[in-house]
């Protein structure tokens, strides 16, 4: 699952502004929603224009392929690769084809049951260019079912994946901003414990800082607890509850909390705090990122959240060099 640079800028954009950033993820699953239901009734309109009805013969031979993206495959049977792992304590490909297959049958059992006892008649008709087919009960029913679990697999999907792709490009962001020397954010930093830290920050010692980032809703306890897990130093969040701050501040934590007013500004203070230097950011802050997040990132699509190499092979004779300076 990726998600495109230029969603990603949106993003950040957003977090800085202490806006609600959500708007833009729910775009995308519309959009990706969309595009999929397209292509979708697509293949149901050329499987009718060929006389082959929308039968269980022809929906496995067509989604259930053993030769499909086990996601998929577990997508088409009305499941989703969590469900499946959930149910089997395993994701491995054979498991997800039973898993996948039995469900179907099931909820093929379902169709009929409810078509049996039901008075209501339920039928699609799609129009593709000039030619209309229509889907029967039971074809109707197995379309809107299949891409209702579709539409929730990609919700639960893209929430995911916009936190782990938005952390690092957001952190190299705000080290940009506040005009922190490359040397002192570099990634190639070799991990202290057996979970990987989103980022990391470095002093003139070369002493590591573990970096926690979670696009939370308030007062998320279990975002909130992962930094003390992870044994991070500072913790950046979309939003912090009371208990949250008071937590962090017991434990030594530092924190920023993105939609407070001016919430990123508290930035300055941790690296300060960290003795890492640092110069305080007073500009327009949209027309600094108009310069800093072209170099972070481009706008096609991405599996990766920022490029390594911006922050890994940076010439390190010069102490003072900046990722951007955009002054």
């Amino acid at each position: 699952m990726t998600i495109t640079g230029i969603v990603i800028k949106n993003i950040i954009r957003k977090l800085l502004a202490g806006e609600d950033y959500r708007a833009e993820i729910v775009a995308l699953i519309d959009a990706e929603f969309l595009q999929y239901v397209i292509e979708f009734f697509s293949r149901v309109v050329e499987a009718k224009l060929k006389n082959r009805p929308v039968t269980i013969d022809w929906y496995k031979e067509e989604f259930l392929n053993s030769e499909l993206p086990a996601s998929d495959i577990a997508v088409h049977s009305g499941l989703n690769m969590n469900t499946i792992s959930n149910m089997y304590n395993s994701a491995r490909r054979e498991i997800v084809l039973e898993a996948a297959r039995e469900h179907y049958d099931v909820l093929l059992d379902t169709i009929q049951d409810l078509t049996e006892q039901s008075d209501v008649d339920v039928a699609l008709t799609i129009k593709f260019r000039t030619v209309s087919v229509e889907l029967n009960i039971n074809e109707s029913l197995i379309v809107i079912y299949m891409i209702a679990v579709k539409r929730a697999a990609l919700r639960g999907g893209l929430w995911s994946a916009a936190g782990k792709q938005v952390e690092k490009p957001l952190m190299a962001t705000l080290c940009a901003l506040f005009r922190v020397p490359l040397k002192y954010f570099e990634q190639s930093v070799p991990a202290v414990s057996t979970r990987e830290a989103d980022f990391y920050l470095l002093d003139d010692t070369g002493l590591s800082h573990r970096c926690e980032v979670k696009l939370m809703g308030k007062g998320n306890p279990e975002g909130a607890d992962a930094v003390h897990a992870r044994d991070s130093q500072v913790f950046v969040a979309d939003k912090l509850s009371n208990l949250n701050k008071e937590q962090l501040n017991d434990s030594g934590i530092h924190w920023v909390e993105l939609r407070d007013e001016n919430g990123y500004k508290r930035f300055e203070q941790v690296l300060t705090n960290l003795s890492i230097p640092c110069q305080l950011f007073e500009g327009d802050i949209q027309k600094a990122l108009d310069k800093i997040l072209p170099v972070i990132l481009s706008d096609d699509v991405q599996s990766s959240s920022i490029p390594d190499i911006i922050l890994q092979e940076q010439n390190r004779d010069d102490n003072s060099q900046l990722l951007v300076d955009f002054e």
